[in-house]
């Protein structure tokens, strides 16, 4: 099974691994690609109204691009700890046990801006870079990533379960995917997206796929985990399902 797991815009920063050696990341037809991209955004910092601009920051985010500048040469942690906010907390990996957290490593992958696809040993540095943005270089990063990272997911001979944003979906579309929303449903049975709930969801998903000692194969098998872990999930077609929350 492979988890596709949208990335956060905040990151942890610091880290006690080696520079960035996009060598010796997973995916390695993706590396030519993220060598481009990195270059560029890189090059970018050198300027940093032109890329607050691009990057759609304001003049209080310049921290952002400085990281940016330094990508070579800063430290790195796993990709599973790089990330933060809601989804990330729900997840949780700190806490996970050993044989969870070596399933975890193994069965989810950050959709990235930067990487195309981060496994959870990969090692990265801090940056800030959205699915949305438009380098100035390379123009879309959906045009970019999309002829590489879409075949490198064709290839995936396993379940693929989609918890990513439509940002991030959009760099690589996955025809056979179970596609995961969440949504909130109030008093009166209506439902509406908040994204709070969304985030946090799709984290305590995460987190019990990881958690399955039977790595799931079907779209039963993600309601029966998603069950057990104590999500309301309704399945809305063939590969489509719903987490419900309360509001």
């Amino acid at each position: 099974m492979l988890v596709l797991l949208p990335p956060s815009e905040t990151k942890a920063t610091g880290g006690n691994g080696a520079p960035l050696d996009l060598e010796s990341m997973s995916h390695p037809g993706l590396t030519a690609t993220r060598r481009e991209i990195a270059e560029e955004l890189s090059a970018l910092a050198a300027d940093v109204p032109r890329s607050l601009e691009v990057l759609g920051l304001s003049e209080r985010q310049a921290e952002e691009v400085r990281r940016n500048g330094e990508l070579w040469d800063s430290p790195t942690a796993p990709a599973l700890e790089r990330y933060t906010g809601v989804l990330y907390d729900a997840l949780d990996v700190g806490s996970l046990e050993a044989t969870e957290r070596k399933q975890a490593d193994s069965r989810l992958a950050v959709a990235s801006a930067l990487f195309g696809l981060a496994r959870g040993t990969d090692q990265i540095p801090a940056y800030r870079l959205s699915g949305g943005t438009s380098l100035p270089g390379l123009g879309t990063l959906r045009s970019t990533w999309r002829p590489v990272l879409e075949p490198a997911l064709a290839e995936a001979d396993e379940l693929i379960v989609d918890l990513r944003s439509s940002a991030y979906a959009a760099l690589a579309r996955t025809p056979g995917a179970v596609e995961v929303r969440v949504l909130s449903e109030d008093a009166s049975g209506k439902r509406k997206v908040v994204s709070h709930h969304n985030k946090s969801h799709k984290g305590r998903l995460a987190r019990a796929l990881a958690q399955s000692a039977r790595e799931p194969e079907t779209v039963a098998d993600v309601l029966e985990v998603a069950a057990d872990a104590g999500l309301r999930v309704e399945q809305e077609g063939d590969r489509a399902l719903c987490v419900l929350t309360s509001v």
